[in-house]
């Protein structure tokens, strides 16, 4: 199972596209609310989430969860103790993707130490010991990082190729009629 994290404040095209792409493949995606199981996106779109954070196993074997950015919304998924312990659980057990301004959560937790990352433009500071990037999307090892909603797609894709592998992957990205 995969878990995309909602909390207040994110940013509505870096959820929604995982969302969508992650179910056109067929494979199982749950969205956590953080923030209750109403969350409101920092441009006023409220999501409705399959579960509540109340409800989510910091300590289950899973294969993703995915941090969608929105700088509000990274702010209340680093003040949740329940989300930060999932992230280093995760980073031990899975993987972990993270877009926009929510890679400086991982940074901070010292998950990216000599890993190359990237991350909204200005936040790169935040990347406390990862190699800087400026591609639109960085998979190293089980961490997948990316710039911001105008990246949303190829992070979705980074995503998708990670979980099923390359040939699987284009197999069902061909069947669905995207071109990568």
């Amino acid at each position: 199972m995969i878990y995309l994290f909602l909390a207040d404040g994110f940013e509505e095209v870096e959820a929604i596209t995982p969302v969508d792409y992650i179910r056109r493949c067929g494979l199982e995606i749950s969205t956590v609310g953080v923030t209750g199981k109403k969350v409101k996106g920092a441009h006023g779109i409220t999501i409705a989430a399959d579960r509540t954070i109340d409800e989510f196993d910091p300590q289950s074997e899973n294969d993703m969860i995915i941090l969608p950015g929105g700088l509000d919304g990274t702010n209340n998924l680093r003040s949740n103790d329940k989300v930060i312990e999932s992230i280093k659980n995760f980073n031990i057990k899975s993987s972990i993707a993270a877009i926009c301004a929510a890679p400086s959560i991982l940074g901070e937790l010292n998950l990216l130490n000599g890993k190359k990352a990237c991350c909204y433009p200005g936040f790169e500071y935040s990347l406390k010991g990862a190699q800087i990037s400026f591609d639109a999307v960085v998979t190293d090892g089980n961490i997948i990082t990316s710039r911001g909603a105008g990246t949303a797609s190829q992070f979705s894709f980074a995503i998708i190729k990670y979980l099923l592998g390359k040939e699987k992957s284009d197999e069902i990205l061909h069947q669905v009629q995207w071109v990568c």
